[in-house]
């Protein structure tokens, strides 16, 4: 995609210059992240741009729907079901992965999850691959061109909201043990805001506190969330001292709630270029002949557990709960980011933050993952190279 950057690009990579770029990441926090981060950045093209953009104001336009809530009520009934909802989600995360259809390239909407992703490593990120390859500045991973500090600026007005530092938290489970824990180390550094693991909140009536480096006990007033239920839901060893259905005085930065509101559960609704065709497993009316053509996705995994990409009738059959996965139609990810060793897959994560006031939701940055393997996650791409995380650069 934009052939002159990738060929520069190209001809200046070197394994050298990929391990410096890993150890300038590392040198932060003496500490390399557990996920590969992928040799390059991918380079988007206005027409792609646009493509995304068309999409995305699709998936906003389902969830600023006024009925969006009844639509997804159901959601909850499944799931855990947290008080105090905002009036819409504070974060939104929108996949999509680059297709072939009839011998056109066109992004198709693989997932949206109402939930945070990796805001404060990707600006990072940039930064690190700015350091290795200059030409680069040329290029921007935001959506609408602004600079790095407006960036953080915004994450820092949505992830607080007004609040001081020292009341606003950003909650984990074991966050040390956790794939994405240097992102979490970029937000502390750069947001300014301490990580807290759910085992180490107090409660107190509907107060929740935490203690501090000095061994204050501070309040907690805003939670910047990023527990995932279906990771609590299986440390049943984890000893916490509330609930997370409690009524509780704070207030959510990514209220729980969206995170099953907004994901496979919407995907159903979407109709439209950019969509596949999706059916909830408990209103499929007869098993498709073609399964060879179908995945199989529980509604509200995460990081792709549960996927089955080799459907056969019996594996629908023996769902117990139907209502929790769907059927999907398999895309056609098309290779088409050029290595120097053949062509690779990716998956665009456009994502986007929505400010309490606001009307609309902001499409802030990106996120990029490569892939040579059958599908996009980590155990698809064992032992590649030219794979993995990374981001996306759109011309200015």
């Amino acid at each position: 995609m934009i052939p002159k950057y990738r060929n520069l690009f190209n001809s200046q990579f070197t394994d050298k210059k990929y391990q410096e770029l890993k150890d300038d990441i590392a040198s932060d926090f003496d500490y390399e992240p557990t996920f590969r981060i992928a040799e390059t950045p991918f380079f988007i093209s206005n027409e792609l741009k646009s493509q995304l953009l068309e999409g995305c104001e699709d998936v906003i336009k389902l969830i600023q729907e006024k009925g969006f809530k009844g639509l997804t009520d159901k959601s909850l009934e499944l799931n855990h079901k947290v008080q105090n909802e905002d009036e819409h989600t504070t974060f939104l995360a929108i996949d999509f992965g680059i297709c072939e259809e009839n011998g056109a390239i066109v992004p198709k909407l693989i997932e949206v999850q109402g939930f945070p992703s990796l805001f404060n490593y990707q600006v990072n990120l940039y930064e690190k691959f700015k350091n290795h390859y200059p030409f680069l500045e040329e290029l921007t991973p935001f959506i609408n061109d602004i600079t790095p500090q407006e960036y953080n600026k915004t994450l820092e007005e949505v992830i607080c909201h007004n609040h001081p530092k020292e009341n606003v938290i950003l909650l984990e489970i074991e966050p040390e043990k956790q794939n994405t824990k240097i992102d979490f180390y970029y937000c502390r550094r750069d947001i300014g805001i301490p990580i807290i693991c759910v085992t180490e909140l107090i409660k107190k009536d509907k107060q929740l506190f935490y203690i501090n480096e000095n061994g204050e006990e501070i309040q907690v007033k805003r939670i910047y969330n990023r527990v995932i239920f279906d990771e609590l839901d299986l440390r049943t060893d984890l000893k916490l001292n509330f609930h997370f259905s409690d009524d509780l005085d704070v207030e959510w930065a990514g209220h729980p709630n969206w995170f099953f509101r907004i994901s496979k559960f919407i995907l159903p609704f979407l109709k439209g270029p950019y969509f596949i065709e999706t059916t909830l497993l408990s209103d499929l009316k007869e098993i498709p002949e073609d399964l060879e053509n179908y995945v199989l996705k529980p509604l509200f995994s995460f990081s792709g557990s549960g996927v089955v990409f080799h459907v056969n009738k019996e594996d629908i059959e023996n769902v117990i709960e139907k209502e929790l996965f769907i059927l999907q139609k398999k895309v056609n990810y098309i290779p088409i980011m050029q290595s120097p060793d053949g062509k690779v897959k990716a998956e665009v994560r456009m994502l986007c933050v929505w400010k309490k006031e606001d009307t609309t939701p902001t499409l802030l940055c990106n996120l990029v993952r490569l892939s040579r393997g059958e599908m996009i996650g980590v155990k698809f791409n064992k032992d590649k190279d030219w794979v993995g995380g990374t981001l996306g650069l759109f011309e200015r």
